[in-house]
């Protein structure tokens, strides 16, 4: 097992004293070096045809840096990025990190409002865009400050991205204290205009470090990143924390059940970091006995509950695989907390033990913190979470207490301190004065037999207010609205049971941190978003 790390408080921030690491590496930079100079022959990015050693991989690093500074790119200067996920992606974000310069992942399933708001937000001077998405990216006179535009592969207007290697090599690397912005993430945007979150050196080392204690990863280790690496599960958890272990980093454009399967058993992939849809359509769509799995030690999976039907499915399938929960966001850097592969099937319906250095609390509604057992929201500090907003004060002001983030996630602290997730407050069904947490009917609704994936909406009515309704994801012809009412009633408070049902034989619309769109559900039955 990992040896457990001494922590220290801190003063970061201008006010915030934290739990830090007493050991770490002083940046983002600074992970990758270690890593090159303690394990500088073993294979570090895996992409097709390419398979780099840790020497290799810093020397392209080098090139790729050298040449953003040829066009100009500095300290503290930002460089969006519209890639996709492989090397490129890898590649420019350690290139920035050596420079000091600030990169902004853009999601490529985004549309040209969502980027043209990051790039004249975060004043972008650079951009590197794979070619099939230059079309995405708004013209000239609407982003004054881009001035260098770099395609990786032939578009119209922009330069070749590989003509940034061929500017020598940048071997010395910019002083970059720990508390400046590495990345700039904006938010999905699904409680309004999207907001850029800050994280700095402080945040990627210690958020890195927390996954390679909690799930005690080390230079043996391979992932086979499949979430976009344009945000922060991909970012950290799939990039910075194999490249802090020492690991392997394999990468994949998306996620294709068989295609994973094929890959994960070719590689001998130990640990994934996924949402549990993607476990359960592994299940679905493949016999796992087919593949040798049999390296495969750690499952993360957050952004939802898994299913026990998944979990036991798994454990019978795969004995040797342990079960992770983990959960986090963009403002914490990805994990504020993360279950020991031990507990899981026990407290299937918990989220785990905050990281090292975390402070989780519960509040009312007035900001004052409930016992244990209680409801509430859930805040969070430590320094994994970020200073803030870019430019964006006002946000800042809302969001953050006392160096505290506010989640806006309902949840509570049983007495073992095992934190629990109920549901976003925006999610949460009044019906008629009961208060339904939607997270709770879907546990219940995936657990049915046929039942891949389950959102549940709050759909209006004019005498209760609001009623539950249920949308689902399911193998065609396999499961009827009667079967699951009868499951629902059988287990469910009646206040709590669906009313209503919409059936869908393909996937639910999902966000590219994995996150069901449940307002664009909404948007799509015709019910106001509440």
């Amino acid at each position: 097992m990992t040896t457990q790390l001494a922590l220290r408080r801190e003063l970061h921030y201008g006010n915030r004293v934290v739990a830090c690491h007493a050991e770490r590496p002083p940046n983002v930079h600074a992970m990758l070096a270690e890593a090159v100079a303690r394990y500088p022959h073993r294979e570090a990015l895996i992409c097709e045809e390419v398979r780099w050693t840790y020497t290799r991989l810093d020397e392209e690093v080098g090139r790729v840096a050298a040449g953003l500074a040829a066009l100009g790119v500095g300290q503290g200067d930002r460089v969006a990025l519209l890639l996709g996920n492989g090397v490129p992606f890898v590649v420019l974000t350690y290139a920035a990190a050596r420079l000091g310069a600030v990169t902004v992942p853009l999601s490529i399933r985004d549309q040209m409002p969502g980027i043209r708001h990051a790039l004249v937000n975060s004043e972008a001077i650079a951009l590197v865009v794979e070619a099939e998405f230059a079309g995405l990216v708004p013209p000239p006179d609407e982003t004054p400050s881009l001035a260098a535009r770099i395609a990786v592969g032939m578009a119209p207007g922009y330069r070749d991205y590989d003509m940034l290697r061929e500017a020598g090599t940048l071997v010395e690397a910019a002083d970059v204290g720990e508390e400046e912005v590495a990345t700039i993430l904006y938010t999905s945007g699904t409680t309004g205009v999207p907001k850029g979150a800050m994280l700095t050196g402080l945040g990627i080392v210690h958020s890195s470090m927390n996954f390679v204690q909690t799930m005690d990863l080390g230079p043996g280790d391979k992932t086979i990143v499949v979430v976009p690496m344009s945000h922060v599960t991909g970012l950290v958890a799939g990039i910075h924390t194999l490249i802090c272990a020492g690991g392997s980093i394999v990468t994949m454009r998306e996620f294709k059940a068989e295609r994973f399967l094929d890959c994960a058993a070719r590689e001998a992939m130990t640990c994934s970091l996924m949402v549990p849809a993607m476990y359960n359509l592994c299940l679905h769509q493949a016999d796992l006995s087919d593949y040798d799995l049999s390296s495969w030690r750690v499952g993360g999976y957050g952004g939802a509950p898994m299913p026990a039907a998944t979990i036991e499915r798994l454990a019978d399938a795969l004995p040797g695989l342990g079960l992770m929960n983990a959960y986090g966001a963009t403002e914490v850097t990805s994990p504020a907390t993360v279950m020991p592969a031990d507990q899981t099937a026990a407290r299937r319906l918990s989220v785990g033990l905050p990281v090292p250095g975390a402070e989780i609390c519960v509040v009312d509604e007035a900001g004052r913190e409930v016992p244990a057992g209680e409801n509430g929201e859930l805040w969070i500090r430590g320094a994994m979470v970020v200073p803030g907003y870019w430019r964006n004060p006002e946000a800042d002001a809302r969001e953050f207490s006392a160096g505290f983030w506010k989640s806006g996630d309902i949840g509570a602290i049983d007495a073992d301190g095992f934190v629990h997730v109920h549901d976003r407050k925006k999610d949460m069904i009044n019906r008629g004065g009961y208060k339904v947490f939607t997270a709770q009917v879907e546990s219940v609704l995936t657990a049915c037999h046929g039942v891949i994936e389950a959102a549940v909406i709050a759909k209006p009515c004019p005498i209760l207010g609001e009623r539950v309704h249920a949308v689902l994801s399911i193998e065609l012809g396999s499961v009827t609205e009667l079967e699951v009412s009868q499951r629902c009633a059988a287990r469910l408070a009646d206040y709590q049971c669906p009313e209503t049902y919409t059936f869908y034989d393909e996937p639910l619309p999902r966000n590219a941190n994995g996150k069901v769109l449940k307002r664009q559900i909404r948007q799509q039955l015709g019910f106001l978003d509440p």
